[in-house]
């Protein structure tokens, strides 16, 4: 009897670092939204503290001394996506909200599935077709079904969401056949490569347009910091490593964790104006995707 009750706590050690690395990472829309700095310089200020602490782990642990040079050129293809998909997705932020900009972004899914039958002949199931109407209808509810009556920044903000889910899957895309390649032992050095890559990338707008680079108090500074650490180092590394660990039927309601939460977090501190017919097109959009998720599973 005591050996079984230590196999389930086994088991569900896992399952609690998932849900714990997507309760971490769910509050990165709320630190950008707490810095008070142009969308560039936030995502900018994301990566490049996240390479540093992912640089520190990486020389403890020894990876620094196995890194393949041959993968370096890929990662930096990964780095200008992800930098494309953090530039997007901030703006969108600081337009819409961290909630929405989050769901937004996590569509992602049916543009992965897409790509994957239209250039990696991968077969789309009857559960992923069925679910894609009911994500843009889940989106309507959200979102409003008079676009003529959002205003422009809403309308911008809803765009830069939608270019967040492409670039966002060209990013998971193009990482999936980088890491298929490699052994996959490594940890922490390729999101350290991505996220240093990530930086240089969105430095150049960042100069080319002015924009500064000034972070303007210790609130701001502290919510850099924590959107570094957390949402770019510590976060994606504990749900890396456990994510293999559990069941892939559970892995689609797991990632919904992180969109749902966010939502949670725009009404609860940044007052989101939001009515039960907002919160039925969460729920339907979030529930598409977990269908679109475990369609491409079966």
């Amino acid at each position: 009897m005591k050996s079984d009750t230590n196999i389930s706590l086994t088991s569900a050690r896992p399952m609690q670092k998932v849900l714990v690395g997507a309760f971490i990472i769910s509050f990165s829309a709320v630190w950008v939204g707490f810095a008070d700095v142009p969308a560039t310089t936030s995502a900018f200020y994301r990566v490049a503290f996240g390479a540093i602490f992912l640089f520190i782990a990486a020389v403890f642990t020894g990876e620094l001394k196995q890194i393949n040079l041959t993968q370096v050129f890929p990662y930096s293809i990964c780095g200008l996506l992800f930098a494309l998909d953090l530039f997007c997705w901030h703006k969108s932020i600081l337009s819409v909200g961290p909630g929405l900009a989050t769901i937004l972004g996590n569509c992602q899914v049916f543009i992965m599935a897409i790509c994957g039958a239209l250039f990696l002949g991968e077969k789309l199931t009857p559960r992923f077709v069925f679910s894609l109407p009911i994500a843009i209808f889940g989106l309507l509810l959200l979102i409003g079904f008079d676009w003529s009556g959002l205003s422009q920044s809403s309308t911008r903000g809803i765009i830069y969401g939608l270019l967040t889910a492409l670039s966002y899957a060209l990013f998971m895309l193009m990482l999936r056949r980088v890491q298929a390649s490699t052994d996959g032992e490594l940890l922490y050095s390729p999101l350290l490569f991505v996220s240093a890559f990530c930086a240089v990338f969105l430095a150049v707008p960042i100069f080319m347009t002015d924009t500064s680079l000034v972070i303007p108090d210790l609130e701001s500074f502290g919510s850099l910091l924590a959107l570094g650490l957390f949402s770019q180092a510590a976060g994606w590394i504990i749900i890396a490593t456990a994510m293999p660990k559990i069941p892939a039927s559970l892995t689609g309601l797991v990632l919904l964790l992180q969109p749902f939460l966010a939502f949670l977090w725009d009404v609860t501190l940044f007052s989101r104006p939001t009515t039960f017919v907002h919160w039925l097109g969460v729920l339907i959009t979030l529930t598409a995707i977990y269908l679109g998720i475990s369609g491409k599973q079966n």
